[in-house]
């Protein structure tokens, strides 16, 4: 086993204070910083990867972290048409819980996991990315927030590279933002420590990176400025099952057990979201992406009578262990989804009270 130290994926862009203005104008560029890449004695492409994840945790010296809303102007979020305006929350960890100046009223467990954990794609693949993905962008090449983020050699990270090399890879290099076939970005707030995961390798030695730890995460984690961001330690173990992809046809994406240290909260108050536009009423099919996004909203607009702003109740969601789901997907023409908020958390009573509406 071994340990990895890891900045926060800003590369400490963020300042523990009220100002949001570092959030506004964070040059995400330069994101995300990881650790890595380990190469693996005896892994070949074709071979799966497993990875253990046996301990994760926050330096002693920086027990904080933080969450915040990009501005549209400068990566957006999941509600960016409701909350176009940069904000930031700061979390106060003590011990296992967080608690934020920002979001008074609440306390909750987190579950410390990284945002990114990925192999290495091979060249072929690399092209097959920036390929794709390009043709996205140029579908709408000025969108604000854009479609996708290409190669760009502005403020790239690329470790002890120099001269002809670093140019050439921070020219075609597939920025970390998105998923992809080799892991990366999943934000899977399960994946904590515990979890066993099986990466398809696609390049000699497998080159395992990690980044990106967050304190605790929302699913979904949709305000993009992550869940609770942070800086951090994780301890893993790594092993082989030599051609595992075809045997077990693990290929396209890794797969994983998930963590079994997770927070007991067992009493929750879920809100519902269908596929029908919030702003036009138009129809859509089976579309997740708005059910989600409706879900999201009808939950931040109970919030706001429970005395939170409708910033702190977007910001909350993306922090707290809130659990998402796709209830439904074949009932046309509307997809289900669901966001269900552990109750435990908040410190006054937040369901309706029919006493106190009498």
């Amino acid at each position: 086993s071994f340990r990895m130290e890891c900045l926060d994926w800003t590369d400490g862009q963020i300042s523990n204070n009220d100002d949001p203005s570092d959030i506004k104008y964070v040059n995400l560029n330069r994101v995300h910083v990881l650790s890595g890449p380990v190469y693996v004695n005896g892994v070949e492409p074709g071979d799966l990867l497993v990875v253990d994840i046996l301990d994760i945790g926050a330096f002693s010296e920086h027990e904080w972290g933080f969450n915040g809303i990009f501005d549209k102007t400068n990566g957006g979020s999941f509600l960016v048409d409701h909350y176009p305006n940069a904000q930031k929350s700061i979390w106060d960890f003590n011990g296992i819980y967080a608690t934020s100046r920002h979001v008074p009223g609440v306390e909750f467990a987190g579950v410390i996991h990284p945002g990114l954990i990925g192999v290495a794609p091979s060249y072929e693949m690399l092209k097959e990315w920036n390929k794709r993905e390009k043709a996205l962008v140029d579908t709408d090449p000025n969108r604000e927030p854009p479609l996708a983020n290409l190669p760009n050699e502005d403020a790239v990270v690329l470790g002890t590279l120099k001269g002809k090399d670093f140019n050439r890879v921070a020219k075609e290099g597939a920025r970390t933002v998105p998923p992809r076939e080799n892991g990366g970005n999943c934000d899977i707030k399960n994946l904590s420590k515990g979890s066993r995961i099986y990466f398809p390798v696609y390049v000699e030695g497998a080159k395992l990176s990690v980044g990106d730890i967050h304190f605790s995460q929302g699913d979904g984690e949709i305000t993009f400025c992550g869940g609770i961001e942070m800086p951090g330690w994780i301890d893993l173990r790594v092993s082989v099952i030599k051609g595992g992809m075809e045997k077990y046809q693990i290929k396209k994406n890794p797969a994983f057990n998930p963590s079994p240290v997770l927070p007991n909260y067992s009493d929750y108050i879920v809100f519902e979201g269908i596929s029908v536009n919030e702003f036009s009423g138009k129809q859509t099919y089976l579309d997740a992406n708005t059910a989600y996004r409706n879900a999201c909203l009808n939950a931040i607009e109970f919030l706001k009578t429970r005395g939170f702003t409708g910033e702190q109740a977007y910001m909350l969601l993306g922090s707290a262990p809130v659990q998402g789901t796709v209830a439904g997907i074949v009932d046309i023409p509307n997809a289900c989804c669901t966001i269900a908020i552990p109750r435990e958390i908040f410190q006054a009573g937040v369901l309706p009270n029919m006493k106190e509406d009498e």
